[in-house]
């Protein structure tokens, strides 16, 4: 594994633990993370139709001013435009916690890095006779599907990921952002579109209907469609769109989620699941009770990279009231989702230790499969999983997490 790094990394100032062999999943995780690309994908189109039938006041016109809560109305327009009006991503990258029963689906990631990263954990793991999910050549065949001969646009913050897309591609299709003009080419975007007011040169050549994905769209981004999806008034429309059996599949994977809306509620009523008249009463809550996730939805810089995200139970009830306070007064300019908090389920891997001794982890898992949309066929790219120690609250890249890909046994 070390003789086929390549020489300038893959990420920019950041290591992991390196395992002799992939993470193992079940038949039954695989058998889900192959029918889960489809759904997704139908989920993100019933996404931008419901917001587009909002904003014209069609459906639920609740819907689209939540979603473009906090976004300045240049890029509402651009978002809005005929010419992408169909356009949703495709790359889509859910994060899934391995639980006790199967997965928990944390967030959908539609701008995501490691793509190079996970092409080279791929191509590499097979060249060691390892059989891993969407095989050697699976990311890289994916990703060139949606992106053809174009080139990936990073954003300065985004840096620490330019290695692994240089790897890739090669150095000359990984264009800076901020020094951008279109030039016909389809791109990837690799910014997040908070990012998009500050990049004058982009913004005064970029015209709607250039081939890009993610799609300019950030109302596609907000992590309350995972409530939205739970809300009431909206299960016949998920049942129509995405159909009863992709609705029912989805339920198992995706946790009650809840919009952190200040509106008062009647006197008589009540926040589902939770029983409580208000979330005032959320400060009062037991450690138990606040087994919950408070996260930032999107356009926001603390909205990507574990930041922006607290657990209730994690925290003192002085903590939690300040954050849950802070979410209901920002309700305006930066909505928050509430997510119950799913545990993650123990699990064993090797690693090699700095003195080259084979050491177990066990810790806590993230699944993040990566498929790829071409005219309607989704395709599983392949899977990249982050094993963290069993203390950790929140499961991401760090130093002592294993990155590996994964295998079906």
């Amino acid at each position: 594994m070390r003789d086929h790094l390549p020489a300038e990394g893959l990420f920019a100032e950041k290591a992991w633990r390196t395992a002799p062999q992939p993470f193992a999943l079940s038949a039954t995780h695989t058998e889900i993370l192959e029918k889960l690309g489809i759904v997704l994908h139908h989920f993100n189109t019933a996404c931008n139709l419901l917001y587009r039938q909002s904003a014209a006041g069609k459906m639920h016109p609740w819907v689209a001013p939540l979603l473009d809560a906090g976004k300045p109305p240049e890029l509402i327009a651009l978002s809005r435009h005929e010419k992408v009006k169909g356009q949703v991503s495709a790359v889509i990258r859910p994060d899934l916690i391995l639980t006790d029963d199967g997965f928990a689906l944390s967030e959908i990631d539609s701008v995501p890095g490691g793509i190079g990263l996970t092409a080279w954990l791929s191509e590499t793991y097979s060249a060691l006779g390892e059989n891993v999910l969407g095989g050697a050549d699976g990311m890289r065949k994916g990703f060139a599907s949606v992106l053809n001969d174009g080139e990936v646009l990073i954003s300065e913050e985004s840096a620490s990921y330019r290695p692994e897309m240089e790897w890739l591609l090669g150095a000359n299709r990984v264009r800076s952002v901020e020094n951008y003009t279109p030039n016909g080419k389809p791109a990837y975007r690799f910014f997040e579109a908070f990012d998009y007011p500050n990049l004058t040169k982009l913004k005064e050549a970029w015209q709607p209907g250039h081939p890009l994905t993610a799609p300019l769209k950030p109302y596609l981004e907000e992590k309350l469609w995972l409530a939205l999806f739970w809300s009431r008034p909206l299960q016949e429309f998920w049942r129509q769109e995405i159909g009863e059996k992709g609705q029912k599949f989805l339920q198992r994977f995706i946790p009650y989620s809840w919009v952190l809306d200040p509106t008062p509620l009647p006197p008589h009523a009540v926040i589902p699941e939770l029983g409580i008249q208000s979330w005032q009463e959320m400060e009062k809550f037991s450690q138990k009770q606040r087994e919950l996730v408070l996260k930032i939805s999107g356009f926001s810089p603390l909205a990507w990279g574990a930041r922006g995200v607290y657990v209730g139970s994690d925290m003192s009830a002085e903590q939690w009231t300040e954050q849950v306070r802070a979410g209901l007064a920002e309700f305006s300019t930066h909505p928050r989702v509430l997510q119950r908090f799913m545990k993650g389920a123990l699990a064993k891997q090797d690693y090699v230790a700095e003195n080259d001794e084979i050491v177990t982890l066990t810790g806590r898992a993230r699944v993040c499969p990566y498929y790829f949309v071409v005219a309607d066929r989704v395709t599983l790219g392949g899977v990249l999983v982050t094993l963290v120690p069993a203390d950790k609250k929140l499961i991401h890249g760090m130093r002592d997490a294993i990155l590996s890909p994964a295998i079906t046994v």
